[in-house]
């Protein structure tokens, strides 16, 4: 490792720890308002569903008794801790968006302190990792931009990407000490596979890293290190084996996956504007040792996504942050080690300049702490719109009803609450009859629809309600299948099904 100069470090790290102060207050707000935004209410379904059944939970989002690869170590936990304590599932997210970002932390600085010893390179880093992205921002699990991790900071990416790093570290210490027993290997191959089921894209990216943290070691492979890392690799297979909620080998050749994840691949100049100063970073240590880390970790991504491209497995692009978090790390490390101090100091004005651009890139993550309304103009016109669930249907449904919707928003929010849908409203590659289901939903609310073929619908998915907004299709107000029982802020009416007739032949 290069040796490094100092550079201003009083003032460095007195400008590092307060944009660290202003990142923790906004998460502080971002976690008590918990912005209800994509895959909210998968996850509290999921809470929902083990908190009520730890053995045989179901689909979290349809009446089914099918597995779900959302069942995972992480949500298990906290479903345990639910029942526990009591809490509400939307207080039990928000402890886990504390939990997230405070193993988060402590994975990052664990890291990177095995790759620098300047105290200022895991803030450093940090702020990298959330600001040196682009001029386009946007939301995917797994991805640590601002307002990617201001939405989902509660998530399982998040836990298993702070799990991750940890992992690397872990496995960084025990290469470099040669006294390190079978047992501690053994505990690594666990958490690989807690981390890799708890979300499974994260543990291929940081797969990626521990091979890159192997490739590095410089170690003499001895007949006793590799028996170490294949009992490694034996534990986390047998874990990923053995789950009991969902196969995870199963998962690896589900269909469906390419179409939800085409969009990452557009759009991606604009959304990685700042990436190429840290491939700069990268490029420089390549050059410096061949077998650097970050180097090797960034090049089995870049590998993936650009297989990804080429044979259209579009899926592949969820392994963008193996590509780009490894640049970030490089670009926050060259400003505190090797080269001139003139470079250095160069090289940290042009950082502190992309990071300025991406933190005015990323202002919308504002809409997650502050409402669009008190924000000013120039931010609030590229807010974010935090959706409102339905929480009002509470007061009439109960855990476990069955709501029939033609609105997605409906459909991936009510299972938050404890109530199933028809449709699925996410892609659900262990549902069988997801396609069906779909079909039906939306043969129901088509206009047209004989009445008969309706009450088909309602009869073969045992639907108690139906949610929907007027002159949408569906019944009409005044059949005698239905019964008016609430209207909502935005005008979406709840019914009861009073009388959908005996089961419809075949059902």
């Amino acid at each position: 490792m290069s040796r490094f100069r100092p550079l201003h470090p009083g003032r460095l790290l007195a400008a590092l720890r307060g944009a660290a102060l202003l990142l923790v207050a906004g998460a502080v707000f971002m976690i008590v308002r918990l912005p209800w935004i994509g895959d909210m209410g998968v996850h509290a379904a999921t809470i929902e569903r083990l908190r009520h059944d730890l053995v045989h939970p179901g689909n979290p989002m349809v009446d089914s008794p099918t597995d779900s690869p959302y069942y995972s170590p992480w949500t298990v936990c906290l479903a345990l801790f639910a029942r526990a304590t009591g809490l509400d599932t939307f207080d039990v997210l928000r402890c886990a968006a504390v939990a997230g970002l405070l193993l988060l932390a402590v994975g990052v600085r664990e890291f990177v302190r095995t790759l620098s010893r300047h105290p200022a390179a895991p803030p450093l880093a940090v702020l990298c990792l959330l600001l040196l992205w682009g001029v386009k921002p946007f939301i995917w699990s797994g991805f640590l931009g601002l307002t990617s991790l201001s939405a989902n900071a509660s998530y399982p990416s998040t836990f298993a990407t702070g799990l991750g790093f940890l992992f690397l570290a872990l496995l960084t210490h025990a290469l470099r000490r040669p006294a390190t027993g079978t047992a501690a290997y053994a505990g690594l191959g666990a958490l690989w596979a807690v981390l890799t089921l708890s979300h499974q894209f994260t543990g291929v990216v940081f797969t990626f890293g521990a091979l890159g943290v192997l490739v590095a070691a410089r170690v003499r492979p001895s007949r006793a290190l590799v028996l170490r890392l294949a009992a490694a690799l034996a534990v986390g297979l047998v874990i990923l084996a053995v789950w009991p909620y969902y196969s995870f080998f199963a998962l690896l050749g589900a269909g469906g996956l390419e179409d939800i994840h085409r969009p990452l691949y557009r759009h991606r100049l604009a959304r990685f504007t700042l990436v190429p100063l840290g491939v700069f970073a990268l490029a420089l240590r390549l050059r410096r040792d061949r077998r650097d880390p970050l180097a090797v970790w960034f090049l089995l991504g870049l590998v993936a996504v650009v297989a990804g491209a080429a044979f259209d497995k579009w899926s592949l692009g969820r392994t963008e942050p193996a590509v780009v978090m490894p640049a970030q790390l490089a670009a926050a490390l060259c400003v505190l080690q090797g080269g001139t101090r003139r470079f250095r100091a160069a090289f940290g004005a042009v950082l502190a300049a992309a990071l300025a651009v991406g933190a005015w890139a990323q202002r919308d993550s504002l809409t997650f702490v502050v409402r669009p309304e008190a924000l000013p103009a120039a931010v609030a016109a590229d807010a974010w719109k935090v959706w409102e669930p339905p929480a009002w249907t509470n007061r009439y449904t109960a855990y476990g009803d069955v709501v029939l919707t033609g609105d997605r928003r409906s459909a991936v929010t009510l299972p938050g609450y404890g109530r199933y849908t028809v449709g699925t409203g996410y892609p659900d590659f262990f549902l069988p009859d997801e396609d069906r289901r779909d079909a039906d939903t939306e043969r129901y609310f088509a206009p047209g629809t004989p009445r008969e073929e309706r009450l088909a619908v309602l009869r073969r998915y045992g639907v108690e309600w139906v949610l929907q907004r007027p002159s949408r299709g569906g019944l009409p107000a005044g059949d005698p299948a239905l019964r008016e029982v609430g209207r909502g802020p935005d005008g979406r009416v709840l019914y009861r099904v009073v009388d959908a007739g005996g089961p419809a032949a075949g059902g």
